[in-house]
Order: C-alpha cells, then structure tokens, then sequence
C-alpha cells in the first residue's frame, strides 16, 4: 500500500513540476534548422526532426499588428468607413456640429493621425430646399466647419480638401425629413 502511496505522490509533483514548467514566461528559443534535413539524425529521436516552434513576437511588433487591426492595414476609403464612418449629420440650415458628429471626427482624427500620409477630402452636402446658391454656400461652411474641427484635433490642414456639392448630389431621394437629414452631411472621402 505504501508504494502505490509513494507512486501517486510521485505522479503527482511530476505533474505539477511539467504545469509550471509549461507556464514559464521564458520564451523557448526557436530551433527551427538552416538545413531542412538537419535534425533528423539526432540521438533521441528516433529519426524525427526537432519540433518547430512558431516565432516570438516583440511588444513593438504585437502593438503594430493590433493597430494594423484596428485602423486597417492600408489608407482606404473601406477602411475609414469601417473604423470610424465616412459622415456626420447636420440640423436643418445649420452647419454647427452635434455632440454625435464630434465624436465621429474625433474617431476619424485618430485614423488619420495613424494613417499619417493619408490626405481626405471633405464633401459638404445640403437636402433638396433652399436655393442651390444657397446650399453651395451651405454645404461649403458645413465642409469647413468639418475641417476646422478636424485640425483642432491636430491633422494637417494640407492634408484637407473641402468641396460644397449643395443639393446636388442627395444619398437619399425624396420628399421628408427621413430623406433630407440623411443628406444633410459631411462626407470624408480618402484621396
């Protein structure tokens, strides 16, 4: 009785001593061969090559693959729209930013800050009423209030276009307040 008390006592700190051991901070070095039949003849063994162990990544490394993730590996228009949208919204003859469209540039200021070389253009739009004199002028200070925004959160002024489409070009056709508001906007496009 007392061997199988003494075996499993053994199996036990034999199991704990392989728990630690997998739980190490050390990382294990790769031993992947310059030869790929080199490690095959080793004592031990039996003939197999050595196991291949997938490379470490630096903290530098994980943190630029996770804002790769984040912001989109490239500085397209799919990829703004997908990480911070493409527009905000503006009330009815107005060019003032709501609390909403504040925190969607500022979301698009933190893209373009990681996408430094990127360079946008600001599109401001108005719904069917007014004259188009009107909307132009309308939807070039909603442009420009888009962009002063933008570079009080620090990106470049060189890196903004704005243009003014007025009532040209609504997102959504139709008479009503469901139609207008949606083409009541501001637009960032990627260059």
């Amino acid at each position: 009785m007392t061997s199988v008390h003494l075996g499993k006592k053994f199996l036990t700190l034999s199991a704990a001593a392989v728990l630690l051991a997998a739980c190490s901070k050390d990382p294990v070095p790769d031993r992947v061969p310059a030869d790929p039949d080199a490690g095959t003849e080793q004592a031990g063994n039996n003939g197999q090559p050595d196991a291949v162990t997938t490379p470490q990544l630096t903290a530098e490394e994980l943190e630029a693959q996770a804002a790769r993730d984040r912001f989109g590996a490239s500085a397209s228009q799919s990829a703004l729209e997908a990480f911070a949208g493409d527009r905000v919204f503006f009330a009815y003859d107005s060019s003032e930013l709501t609390d909403e469209a504040r925190a969607t540039l500022a979301s698009q200021a933190e893209w373009l800050d990681y996408h430094s070389r990127a360079r946008v253009t600001i599109e401001g739009h108005c719904d069917e009423r007014g004259t188009r004199e009107y909307n132009l002028a309308l939807g070039e200070r909603r442009a420009n209030a888009v962009k002063s925004y933008l570079m009080a959160l620090g990106v470049s002024a060189n890196r903004i276009n704005t243009i003014s489409y007025g009532k040209e070009r609504p997102a959504v056709v139709g008479n009503g307040e469901s139609s207008w508001s949606q083409n009541r906007r501001g637009v960032m496009t990627v260059r």
